[in-house]
């Protein structure tokens, strides 16, 4: 199935057109990928592990080169201009953040030192920026608890907050986040998609989030799109996806006979209708 844009009025913030990327000029890894971003909403970029996910992100953010990855056709468009050819700085200031997958803060500094990190690119007084560390403190009480804690040694979900925070304090009007589940309880899980709901409603900021945990994905997105091997095999509205019978068999293990095993969802897996 070909990817198709989210049906919206808005105008989309980011677009994505036919993009091929290849690592070491050798290994093909995305395969003309296209999706699309509306202003001010949350997309969702699902699949398994080594599916293009991480990949995709990276491309938009300009952060191949650092792993000999090149986009090699294709174009990237934010707010309408083309920015593949941009360095990552100079997305920063047009207001793409990402945050990593693994969460990377500076294990060495403070809460608020890493929080501070963020606002380095950030044209603005002290006050704008006391202004803005104050914004994050809101969204993530629990940050301002620890925030003359060194990061190394706060939790894991913590760590992921004070990463969401680092990039909310750029002031950007796009986030790309990378796994945000990734190895935390599901209570924090949800905590964290909260948030993001939260920071989408209030702040306008739009999200593309990379996750494996479709279900969760899909119940705080608005449209999503599933990678396989580098390509885009199915996207939907994020309420028509979670209710798909491929989807809910194949990437939930669920079907309406009930659970099913791992072997039957290997063998499923090779029988998917939208890859016959």
């Amino acid at each position: 199935m070909s990817a198709t844009a989210p049906a919206t009025e808005t105008e989309n913030i980011l677009s994505i057109n036919n993009i091929e990327v290849i690592y070491d000029h050798v290994i093909l890894v995305l395969k003309g990928v296209s999706l699309e971003v509306p202003e001010g909403g949350i997309v969702a970029l699902l699949g398994a592990n080594g599916a293009g996910k991480s990949t995709t992100l990276k491309a938009i953010s300009n952060l191949l080169k650092a792993e000999r990855g090149d986009v090699t056709k294709g174009t990237i468009e934010f707010k309408g201009k083309r920015v593949d050819k941009l360095t990552t700085n100079d997305l920063v200031r047009m207001g793409v953040c990402q945050v990593m997958e693994g969460r990377h803060c500076f294990a060495h500094l403070t809460v608020e030192e890493n929080l501070l990190t963020g606002a380095f690119t950030r044209k603005g007084s002290r006050a704008d920026i006391a202004a803005a560390l104050e914004r994050v403190y809101h969204y993530f009480p629990r940050l301002k608890q620890r925030r003359s804690s060194q990061s190394g040694y706060t939790s894991g979900g913590e760590q992921q907050m004070t990463a969401v925070g680092r990039a909310l304090m750029a002031a950007p009007s796009m986030i790309l986040l990378d796994e945000p589940s990734m190895g935390l309880a599901p209570q924090i899980v949800e905590e964290i998609f909260e948030i993001v709901q939260d920071l989408n409603a209030k702040e306008r900021v739009s999200f593309l989030l990379a996750e494996q945990n479709t279900m969760v994905a899909l119940r705080y997105a608005n449209y999503g799109y599933i990678l396989e091997n580098g390509r885009v095999v199915m996207d939907g509205e994020a309420k028509a996806l979670g209710a798909n019978e491929d989807v809910k068999e194949f990437y939930l293990g669920l079907s309406t006979a009930g659970r099913k095993s791992f072997r039957d969802v290997k063998h499923y897996r090779r029988r998917k209708r939208w890859l016959s």
